[in-house]
């Protein structure tokens, strides 16, 4: 009965249902330890009080996710423009009206349930979801007799004008998410043969226009700093230094759940630096599994874009799965010293509010992609048997 519900309600590429699950209990129970000293300072003693918020978050996380991959993935491609559009002027606002949360600017509190909303998180999902649909267009056209000078007008400017308008207005206050999402759009056009001439420029606009957000957002300081105390052998940030020790105490096999002792010293441990309380908690076998659960996500990814029947669901598919890793990467990258602190959440394991709405939208969309190529598949399968002739 409870398998025949599954089949029913949850559609698509049942692994990727089954990282995301993962995934989700993971988050809980480091959630629930890293907050403990957070919520014993902020909530009087109410250790449970996170606890249950990011279940309730994750949660409707899941359901946006479900919702997400009940909808044809092909509704995504008319929505693209129009939430393009209405990212853009949110993104100023942010800029200048945003609400100021660890020293950044990049979230706007929503009126009366007074949740914060980072508009660079939808944003992200709308650029990658134009940049897939203008790209399905151009691979559509290719191979065809078509002018080229049209080609560049109608798919090429508008792909490389909305991707470095976007960016720059995120580098206004979010230097991180910039750099990645421009990585991202920059993959995807690769993935979708755009020529090398274009991708350069493309490089070159981003660099000066992105440039000159830095120099005019918030963060410039901030980003040459820890630039600064990356490339410097003799400087460890006191964030850098306190995830070490959380990695070297853990050892192989950790300390157990909920016996992390740089929970109460490490800045930001439900979010930033979590993955230094899994190795602390869950020793290095902790931290390879979670590294192996993002490698999986990724493998999914690409198999739907590999089973994808059409370029639009393909293209959607490899830049939701590539944002979401690759983000992933580089948290566990500066947890480790190997890269410069970003202040970036690690996706589906961090607390976070409205990042977790996003998130399971965009794998939904990745599930949407992959539902209906099987569907598609069982359909092309089963109506030849149908429509086979009876013998007399």
């Amino acid at each position: 009965m409870i398998r025949n519900w599954l089949q029913q309600n949850l559609k698509g590429d049942a692994v990727l249902w089954g990282i995301v699950l993962a995934f989700s209990l993971l988050s809980v129970a480091v959630v629930y330890s890293a907050t403990g000293t957070l919520a014993y300072k902020k909530m009087e003693g109410n250790t449970e009080y996170f606890l249950f918020k990011h279940s309730f978050l994750i949660l409707v996380g899941l359901a946006f996710m479900w919702a997400a991959h009940k909808i044809d993935y092909r509704y995504y491609s008319k929505l693209s423009l129009l939430a393009l559009v209405i990212s853009a002027p949110l993104l100023i606002i942010t800029y200048i009206y945003g609400s100021n949360i660890n020293e950044a600017s990049r979230w706007i509190t929503i009126p009366v349930i007074n949740q914060t909303f980072q508009p660079s998180d939808l944003a992200k999902l709308a650029l990658i979801s134009y940049l897939a649909s203008m790209l399905s267009k151009r691979q559509d056209k290719m191979g065809k007799n078509q002018d080229i000078k049209n080609d560049i007008k109608q798919i090429l400017l508008p792909i490389f004008g909305w991707t470095v308008v976007i960016c720059s207005l995120i580098f206004l206050t979010n230097t991180s998410t910039a750099v990645l999402l421009f990585a991202t759009c920059l993959l995807l056009m690769f993935i979708g043969r755009v020529p090398a001439k274009y991708l350069l420029a493309v490089i070159v606009a981003g660099g000066v226009f992105g440039g000159i957000a830095l120099a005019a957002g918030q963060r410039l300081d901030t980003a040459i700093s820890r630039v600064e105390d990356f490339m410097d052998p003799n400087a460890t940030p006191f964030q850098l230094e306190q995830s070490y020790i959380a990695i070297a105490t853990g050892g192989v096999i950790g300390k157990g759940p909920g016996n992390s002792d740089q929970r109460d010293i490490l800045p930001h441990p439900y979010s930033d630096f979590i993955y230094s309380i899994i190795i602390e908690e869950y020793g290095l076998l902790g931290g390879a599994v979670v590294l192996f659960l993002y490698l999986a996500l990724l493998y999914r990814g690409m198999v739907t874009v590999l089973n994808s029947r059409g370029a639009f669901g393909g293209l959607l598919s490899a830049g939701l799965s590539f944002s979401l890793v690759l983000q992933g990467m580089v948290n566990m990258a500066v947890a480790v010293g190997l890269g410069p602190i970003t202040g970036l959440p690690l996706p589906l394991l961090s607390m976070g509010g409205t990042s977790l709405i996003f998130t399971g939208i965009s794998l939904g969309i990745i599930l949407s992609v992959s539902r209906n190529d099987r569907e598609a598949q069982q359909a092309a399968v089963s109506e030849p048997i149908l429509n086979k002739p009876v013998n007399a």
